[in-house]
């Protein structure tokens, strides 16, 4: 796996624990399981973590909302490539994510800071609201509070530092879900004009209409994952078209 510790950003493992909202104890014990490489040494041998830690952490959690034991998170890191960058992991993660329950957790902003590692503006909070990492909430006695997604909180606060009003993030915003439910709509009307008409049409068992059914229920993580894969291909696509290497 890429590190990343070479960068300006770099965390120790205090520091690390508080922005993957995990302990310390936590840390250590998934380095001796080999979970997490280990980390670069810094000044006064000091161990230094970087982004491709974090979003390994954030996949590991996203591995266990789903369910999978520790021994079963040990085999599915293992077939990921060492090589992976942070932003690869995050893409692993957001593969996963897509279709676990709703994990949102509610923070004060004081421990939303401590999360995100640093001070955040008033307009650092509309553009993560634009970036759906978390949104508003109002208690019962008017205190502010938020819904923080934990594992997109990380990839947030890293795009804070680059240049894009929060208009622009709105605009992406509006892209991406666009884009998304044309996608979704034109898939499920293929599937059900092509395949699942056909097939209800001619069909006379129900127990097998009903394994049809379940089928292709059953499809929803394979064409996630195909389209997570096509777009990162043709983001890359264009991104080389538009600059270079």
């Amino acid at each position: 796996m890429d590190d990343d510790t070479g960068g300006p950003e770099s965390f120790t493992v205090d520091q690390l624990a508080a922005r993957a909202g995990v302990t310390v104890r936590t840390i250590r014990f998934y380095s001796t399981r080999g979970l997490l490489p280990p980390p670069c040494l810094g000044p006064r041998r000091v161990g230094r973590y970087g982004p491709g830690h974090l979003s390994r952490l954030a996949l590991i959690e996203e591995l266990q909302h789903q369910g999978l034991t520790l021994a079963a998170i040990e085999r599915y890191l293992r077939r990921l490539p060492d090589d992976l960058s942070a932003n690869d992991l995050a893409i692993h993660r957001a593969v996963v994510a897509s279709w676990v329950p709703d994990a949102a957790a509610e923070t004060t902003r004081a421990e939303l800071e401590r999360r995100a590692g640093r001070p955040l503006t008033d307009e650092d909070i509309d553009k993560l609201a634009a970036m759906d990492v978390l949104r508003r909430e109002e208690d019962a006695d008017g205190e502010v509070r938020f819904r923080v997604d934990p594992g997109l909180l990380g990839v947030g606060v890293q795009l804070l530092a680059v240049p894009m009003t929060l208009t622009t993030l709105r605009a992406a915003r509006t892209v991406l879900l666009d884009q998304a439910r044309s996608t979704a709509r034109e898939l499920t009307r293929l599937f059900h004009e092509e395949v699942w008409g056909p097939y209800e049409a001619g069909a006379t068992d129900p127990e097998e209409v009903e394994s049809m059914k379940s089928l292709s229920a059953h499809m929803q993580p394979l064409v996630v994952q195909a389209l997570m894969t096509a777009f990162q291909r043709s983001l890359t696509e264009e991104l080389k078209a538009t600059y270079g290497r």
